[in-house]
């Protein structure tokens, strides 16, 4: 495919993925409240359904990406269309919590067909080699995720309530998200039918390729469970630093622009160094933003943004490094069967952290995050040797 026509591809799966991420994993963020106060039902509870639906997306990941690897992206992307907006009428229509937690398990098989991971696996199999400059301008995109879909949920919330607003994100999907995932994804070109393509997609891994997956794999567990906890607790934990809560507010907003502004700064490198950097920048970042932050040094802002920066980037490792160490042919098979470790990661994570704020403080919960990210860069370390060892036998 000549280079001019990745951009209708890539801006058609950047609005999808907003509107994706805005309305499942980013939605109780401002809808959970609104329906625990008009339902009665317990909060915990509520917000669980988002737990529960990545419980589901981490296990129907791995079919995902056979299915991609088989049959390429755009059905798969429109089949979460169809699936979130299933999910989200559900929701809408919900006279009793049960219900209600079904429409989760939609949500969840949508969210596992239609976030970062499958479009990644999409992009992939269009592209193979050459995909990393698109999967890294997608998660340009992905980005104003929060930004867009945050305020848009507040104000379909005041103007139809939360039922409405969960209508008006179904709408979006079956007018928006669907038919740009039939009109401008591509079919993906037909596998080469030869027995080395074969055994390459279908064979075991090497024994140097399995350390590399699972060396990756717990990268990915450890980074969703830090994405999470910070993403359900940051407030919170500023708030008992003695911080206002419109300032904490004020100071979790930086994020979102920190992770797009290191996103471009990646874009600008144009793909000259290997993604293993990019992973090892990175968890550097977000160390030092979560060292200084659980030191208590003053000037939280720049601390998120470094903290921010690192994740930002961290989105564009997630895709590029599985390319990089195993190459275009297993690629969608691969990204799908590490989605599933780290959505199991970005499930648990936010219950552990609030046993943790409840029965521990909120110091320990600062230092179990920066552990947790020096854990991680100690794995990137053996990820280096790994890829090293692998070089010098292949």
């Amino acid at each position: 495919m000549p280079p001019v026509r990745r951009w209708p591809v890539i801006s058609a799966l950047g609005v999808i993925e907003i509107l994706a991420w805005g309305s499942s994993f980013y939605l109780p963020a401002v809808l959970a409240g609104p329906i625990a106060e008009s339902t009665g039902w317990p909060l915990a509870w509520v917000v669980g359904g988002l737990t529960l639906g990545l419980l589901v997306a981490a296990f129907a990941s791995p079919h995902v990406g056979v299915a991609i690897h088989r049959i390429g992206g755009r059905p798969v992307l429109a089949l979460a269309a169809l699936l979130l907006a299933a999910g989200l009428v559900t929701l809408a229509l919900a006279p009793a919590l049960p219900v209600y937690l079904a429409g989760w398990l939609l949500l969840g098989i949508g969210m596992a067909c239609g976030l970062y991971d499958p479009a990644f696996a999409t992009l992939g199999r269009l592209y193979g080699a050459e995909a990393r400059p698109a999967i890294t301008t997608l998660t340009l995109w992905g980005g104003f995720a929060s930004t867009v879909c945050w305020p848009l949920s507040a104000f379909l919330v005041a103007q139809v309530g939360w039922r409405g607003a969960c209508l008006a994100y179904a709408g979006l999907h079956l007018l928006v998200t669907l038919p740009l995932a039939l009109l401008l994804i591509p079919r993906a070109p037909p596998l080469p039918a030869t027995p080395e393509t074969h055994k390459a997609a279908n064979g075991p891994l090497s024994p140097q390729e399995r350390r590399a997956f699972f060396l990756f794999a717990g990268v990915l567990i450890l980074g969703g469970a830090i994405m999470a906890l910070v993403s359900v607790h940051l407030i919170t934990l500023l708030q008992t630093r003695g911080v206002a809560l419109a300032s904490a507010v004020s100071y979790g907003a930086l994020i979102g622009p920190a992770q797009v502004g290191a996103r471009v700064v990646e874009m600008a490198f144009k793909g000259r160094h290997h993604p293993l950097w990019t992973l090892t920048a990175a968890f550097v970042l977000v160390a030092l933003g979560l060292a200084l932050l659980a030191l208590g040094v003053p000037g939280v802002g720049i601390w998120l943004v470094l903290y921010g920066g690192g994740n930002g980037i961290y989105s564009i490792a997630r895709g590029t490094v599985p390319l990089a160490l195993f190459g275009p042919v297993r690629y969608p098979l691969l990204v799908g069967r590490l989605a599933r470790p780290g959505l199991v990661a970005q499930a648990l994570a936010p219950p552990a952290g609030a046993f943790v704020l409840t029965h521990a403080g909120p110091d320990p919960l600062w230092w179990l995050l920066l552990v947790l990210a020096l854990i991680n860069l100690g794995l990137i370390a053996a990820l280096w040797r790994a890829r090293h060892c692998h070089q010098v036998t292949a």
